[in-house]
């Protein structure tokens, strides 16, 4: 069970609660704190890449790593969207958006798994690294146009992830009209 990529993952779920620490240390607006915690945020996303490879290109894809790569996932990313809607920098409304996205898509596969796995699509993939990119803009202290930069990025993800998700339901709905698989 334990390989390169199993240990990639729990090691992102480690880092979820050390990311929040330093997130929210010194009343969560310090600098070099924030900093901090984008290096983090930034190693758990990456290990999210390399993991996934090691996993498809080594043969080590695990039951417990399919089941515990997206819990890491949708871990670290709704600790970060809500610790920065604690912290007033985002508005709860994306955070709310984002993560009913996520659980819905999330039951949506359990819910049509007897006739296959949904893949993530480009779209998909696509939206998940926009999403990263925006959350680790916006956990850094940016003030100015690199602020308004975080924003544009975080509104380009809020609109990927909102057409992503019906594209998901149209895929899904499209599949249970379809011939069984199973």
């Amino acid at each position: 069970m334990i390989n390169p990529a199993n240990a990639l993952t729990v090691m992102r779920l480690l880092l979820v609660p050390v990311f929040l620490l330093a997130l929210f240390a010194e009343d969560g607006h310090d600098a070099k704190t924030r900093i901090a915690a984008f290096v983090i945020f930034t190693v758990a996303i990456i290990t999210d890449r390399l993991d996934g490879a090691l996993a498809r290109n080594y043969g080590m894809v695990t039951e417990f790593g399919t089941l515990a790569d997206p819990i890491a996932d949708k871990a670290l990313i709704g600790a970060a969207l809500i610790g920065l809607s604690m912290l007033g920098d985002l508005w709860w409304w994306v955070t709310v958006l984002v993560l009913a996205r996520e659980i819905g898509i999330t039951v949506l596969r359990f819910a049509v798994l007897h006739r296959g796995v949904i893949p993530a699509s480009r779209g998909g993939k696509l939206k998940t690294l926009v999403q990263a990119v925006g959350i680790g803009l916006l956990v850094l202290p940016l003030t100015g146009p690199w602020l308004v930069t975080a924003w544009v990025v975080m509104a380009a993800a809020v609109v990927l992830t909102v057409v992503t998700g019906v594209d998901y339901v149209m895929s899904a709905v499209a599949d249970l009209r379809g011939p069984d698989r199973s």
